[in-house]
């Protein structure tokens, strides 16, 4: 069975010598709202030490961290929605990547991937060290492509991708956005000038498909958000804010680890 994670929007932040927060993140997931989730936890017993959300259809994630420190997300690639036979699950790469010590290994093994086994991806696997962009586009090749420090945004294009309205939009914004304060304690970090990004409906093009945070009609949009922080040791406690709903009226509220 196909599990089919669609989350839209990757925007990562790589500070290698921020001595408190070498890495920020932030993703909003767009799906069908009918699709049944559980919010980020410890939901395999093989892996005790990943906490991830869980597509309750299929078994996958689409957004994951271990104990470890390294967090991973796997978004589907442009006209690449939905099971094909004989395929394995693209959700089952996070789960994958978070078996890893650091971002550097899983992007080493994931990069030797057979691609005829996937529809095509894009997966991003960051630790407080490096981050990488593990690429299927569907010509028969997986390439790891190491990310410089700075704010990248990921969708189901290519890494910073001038032809995508949301990207042409919304990056140069979140690079000139304050970049969050965050803290283990909520109610001291401040996230705000990233949440107000995530929650922005605005689009270039008039389609709302083309906004941060995607509200129509119909059952799709976005479906839930996530804000985490990597601090540079393993033994400091890494931050992950969820919101189980669009960001734009959900809380975010921490999640256990």
């Amino acid at each position: 069975m196909e599990t089919r994670p669609r989350m839209c929007s990757v925007i990562i932040l790589r500070r290698p010598t921020h001595e408190r927060w070498p890495l920020l993140l932030a993703a909003n997931r767009d799906e069908l709202g009918s699709r049944e989730t559980a919010p980020p936890g410890r939901h395999w017993d093989e892996r005790p030490d990943v906490v991830a959300g869980l597509d309750r259809e299929a078994g996958g994630s689409w957004l994951g961290l271990n104990d470890h420190g390294v967090v991973a997300a796997v978004l589907n690639r442009r006209g690449t929605l939905g099971p094909e036979a004989g395929k394995r699950s693209r959700g089952e790469l996070v789960l994958e990547a978070l078996d890893h010590a650091d971002a550097e290994a899983a992007a080493a093994a994931l990069a030797h991937l057979d691609p005829a086994a996937y529809r095509p991806f894009n997966l991003l696997v960051a630790d407080a060290v490096d981050a990488f962009w593990i690429r299927h586009a569907g010509d028969g090749m997986v390439r790891s492509v190491a990310l410089e420090p700075g704010i990248a945004m990921l969708t189901a294009r290519e890494l910073n991708d001038p032809q995508s309205p949301r990207t042409r939009r919304y990056l140069p914004l979140f690079r000139a956005a304050e970049p969050p304060d965050p803290d283990p304690d909520p109610d001291r970090g401040d996230w705000s000038s990233w949440q107000l990004l995530l929650a922005a409906k605005a689009s270039e093009t008039g389609d709302p498909r083309d906004a941060m945070c995607i509200r129509t009609d119909g059952p799709y949009g976005t479906v839930s958000s996530s804000l985490v922080a990597l601090p540079p040791v393993v033994t400091e406690e890494p931050v992950w804010l969820y919101a189980e709903g669009p960001p734009d009226e959900a809380a975010f509220r921490p999640v256990e680890l």
